[in-house]
């Protein structure tokens, strides 16, 4: 299963409008609004780009509204519109705190999308980072390293080609129950998995089908890597994964704000 040409460099984005941190959001994006998202995600289908990336999450606790702020498009209500006014780049969450969502659910929904989007969807999940999230919607924090393992192993059992998948693990079970539309992609649309940690990492290795890193510069990504890779020549694992690193932040002219000492 590959969703990019094997041996190229291919570069997509995060999307700007769609999520507002104050930790990387530009001045215009405060005043700007669904047409101006069309506009980016069109013209990077336009220009090549390989994928388009959307956030996720549900509610931003004031503790952390300053620095986050609290506007977080919805991955999948955004990624479907975008759809449809696209024809070529690739659709990714990046991530889907996959965790906080019962695996059915989620498969159900991003199901759809790759089958509405032609078979475009890449599936980013990562562990989380918010507990008052968790908390809100009855999800241990402590545990949702575990809980994501699991979570990554139903939704690949979900998504695969079964209609009437079978899964039974400690927290979710399911068999006997069909899901349509299915996917496109076969033999399922590909999971990537997000984060730096030890754990991210193994888990990208031997349950992913790719690796997002998060906040790793760029001296870092080739020990990185290297552990990737041994970590899947060890699980049996042939297949290379998809490496989606985030560049360094590039401004062509003076900016106008503190752009940070790595720009």
């Amino acid at each position: 299963m590959r969703v990019l040409p094997r041996g190229r460099l291919s570069y997509g984005m995060q999307l700007p409008v769609q999520s507002q941190s104050t930790l990387y959001a530009e001045p215009w994006e405060a005043g700007a609004g669904p047409a101006e998202l069309l506009a980016v995600a069109r013209a990077a289908d336009r220009l090549g780009f390989g994928y388009l990336a959307v956030c996720d999450h549900v509610a931003i606790p004031r503790r952390l509204a300053d620095a986050m702020g609290t506007v977080w498009y919805d991955p999948v209500a955004t990624l479907g519109w975008l759809a449809a006014a696209t024809g070529r780049v690739r659709l990714l969450s990046h991530v889907a705190v996959a965790a906080l969502r019962h695996p059915l659910l989620t498969a159900k929904q991003y199901a759809t999308l790759d089958h509405l989007s032609g078979g475009r969807l890449i599936l980013g999940v990562g562990a989380g980072h918010v507990r008052e999230e968790f908390e809100a919607l009855g999800v241990d924090f402590a545990r949702r390293g575990a809980l994501l393992d699991e979570t990554v192993d139903a939704l690949k059992a979900a998504l695969g080609p079964e209609e009437f998948p079978d899964f039974r693990g400690e927290r979710f079970a399911f068999s006997g129950l069909g899901q349509a539309p299915r996917p496109v992609q076969t033999p399922r649309p590909p999971l990537w998995v997000g984060g730096s940690s030890p754990a991210a990492v193994r888990r990208a290795a031997v349950r992913g089908d790719g690796w997002l890193p998060q906040g790793d510069p760029r001296h870092r990504l080739p020990g990185q890597i290297a552990r990737l890779r041994a970590l899947r020549e060890a699980a049996g694992i042939d297949e290379p994964a998809e490496i989606g690193a985030i560049t360094e932040p590039l401004y062509v002219g003076e900016p106008g704000w503190d752009v940070g000492r790595r720009t």
